[in-house]
């Protein structure tokens, strides 16, 4: 199961799927940071692809 590299919590295979960057790292998750700023990732990724 994937973890979070940040604070090493476990998350789900979706979340990693959507969240992880080009590498596969988790640099955030819901135990460890705001859902705001799991979302601002997520736009900027989505105005850089």
């Amino acid at each position: 199961m994937p973890r979070c590299d940040h604070c090493d919590a476990h998350v789900s295979e979706n979340f990693a799927r959507v969240f992880a960057d080009e590498d596969g790292r988790l640099h955030a998750c819901p135990n460890c940071a705001a859902n705001v700023g799991i979302a601002e990732v997520s736009k900027d990724r989505a105005r850089r692809a």
